[in-house]
């Protein structure tokens, strides 16, 4: 279990820095992130720690020392590596020799503070190239920022007590990194939101990055990160903006034929629309802390399980704690996603129908649904058989309560609930719940209702197994 982390003050940890002789770095700042270095300098004894600092704020001088970006995009994942690789290079070149018992580091940041009119929100990119012993290579954490106070000066004053937290971070909890990840919001507590962090380099080439990324939405940082299919963490501003989305929930413990029928048929059916543009759709899988959730606490094997499934599968994917799918929704809001679809099993669209209904008994039902059914957004509902019955159940046939049948009749003939047409009937047979059961209980015939590739996976890694009702790890 993980122990109790301690807060340390920012003026702490910049002197507990500036006081060890062993690291010495550049820091290099753009835009809103001009305040890291200034917290170096104020705790004293900045002398032993910095090498130079700088920043590039004219774009014209900024691009004539770490070159031009695409789109004219200066707060981006890109720029921050360019950053880095210039400075660290001119820290190796001008004083490896000099100081050999050094670990160097290097601090770069890019970020964009809210403006007069509100419409810059405020975000950043973060990072420190550090060594962690004298001549070794150096690693890297990098993260993504959004600032969430509603003041430039103090949005320029978390990017500061963000960028000392990092550094302290790199060298003082590089051996636990569910630590490492928290101690990211010391001293900003409800001023920032964290959704994107990537560690790497020879000293953590075994750290799993989605791990971390449960980590930020496991405690708070953020409700929303992303891990590609080659198991690095991504942002969605480096692909998404402006593009159509669709977001695939689910368990997937284990992920069937069934769960890839409703991912290739609905996405199929989503690129298919006539306002879509196919080669600007995307679609991704999500899971939720809900769905990962075991008795109150978050299995991480479990989850680097389903999340090992998915990549095999070739996802991308969203770990989320918005059970509600409005949170989901505004978080994916501010990339200007043109069109997004979200798929949904029919029983979860009843249940969602339901809740509604029940808890806005107060004259708010159009403003509950129309939270969710927004003018780009369409649920397209997957449909599945009654275990009891095996009736099949579709958007159509769904027993809504009396009370919105109107509402929920509106919404399919307006078409923001859309029916996934060409599903596989026989399919439907095959229920998730059922398999995991028979995994666990060590049964055969199982692997039939998966993808080989899956089937094999599970088998050769003893995937889902248990012993004495506890799952292997």
């Amino acid at each position: 279990m993980m122990q109790k982390h301690q807060i340390l003050k920012t003026e702490q940890k910049a002197l507990e820095i500036n006081l060890n002789d062993k690291i010495y770095g550049t820091f290099a700042e753009i835009g809103a992130g001009q305040e890291v270095a200034r917290n170096f300098f104020q705790a004293g004894a900045a002398v032993g720690t910095i090498a130079k600092t700088m920043s590039a704020y004219d774009k014209t001088y900024s691009d004539a020392i770490y070159g031009e970006e695409e789109k004219n995009r200066y707060v981006c994942e890109s720029r921050v590596y360019k950053m880095l690789d210039h400075e660290y290079g001119l820290m190796e070149e001008r004083l490896q020799d000099v100081r050999p018992e050094t670990c160097f580091f290097v601090f770069a940041d890019s970020c964009a503070a809210i403006n007069y009119r509100r419409t810059i929100k405020g975000n950043g990119w973060l990072g420190v190239r550090f060594q962690l012993g004298p001549n070794e290579k150096p690693n890297e954490l990098v993260v993504h920022v959004n600032m969430l106070d509603n003041d430039n000066r103090l949005q320029q004053e978390a990017v500061g007590i963000l960028g000392v937290n990092m550094i302290y971070a790199a060298y003082f909890y590089n051996d636990d990194k569910e630590q490492l990840v928290k101690s990211l919001l010391d001293g900003l507590k409800s001023r920032v939101n964290i959704d994107m962090v990537r560690l790497s380099g020879p000293r953590f080439e075994d750290t799993d990055n989605r791990l971390l990324g449960l980590y930020l939405v496991k405690h708070g940082l953020t409700l929303v990160t992303m891990f590609d299919e080659n198991k690095d963490s991504i942002h969605p501003s480096e692909f998404l903006y402006k593009k159509s989305l669709m977001v695939v929930r689910g368990h997937y413990r284990p992920p069937t034929l069934v769960s890839v029928d409703a991912i290739d048929k609905s996405f199929e059916q989503f690129k298919a629309e006539p306002d879509i543009d196919e080669d600007k759709a995307y679609m991704v899988t999500e899971m939720t802390l809900d769905y990962l959730d075991h008795g109150g606490e978050i299995n991480e094997h479990d989850f680097c399980l389903r999340a090992d499934l998915l990549c095999a599968m070739g996802h991308k994917v969203i770990i989320s704690n918005c059970s509600n799918h409005v949170k989901l929704i505004n978080y994916l809001s501010r990339f200007k996603i043109q069109k997004l679809g979200l798929v949904i099993g029919v029983h979860e669209l009843l249940e969602i129908v339901q809740s509604k209904y029940e808890e806005n008994q107060d004259g708010r039902l159009l403003v509950a649904f129309g939270e969710l059914f927004t003018r780009n957004i369409k649920v397209y509902a997957y449909p599945a058989l009654e275990e009891s019955t095996m009736e099949l159940r579709t958007a159509r046939n769904l027993p809504v309560p009396e009370g919105i049948k109107f509402l929920y009749q509106h919404l399919l003939d307006s078409k923001h609930i859309i029916e996934v047409e060409e599903f596989d009937r026989e399919l439907l047979e095959i229920f998730p719940h059922k398999i995991y059961e028979s995994i666990c209980a060590g049964e055969s015939g199982w692997e039939k209702h998966l993808p080989k590739n899956l089937a094999d996976m599970i088998n050769e890694k003893g995937m889902f197994c248990y012993i004495d009702g506890k799952e292997q790890s």
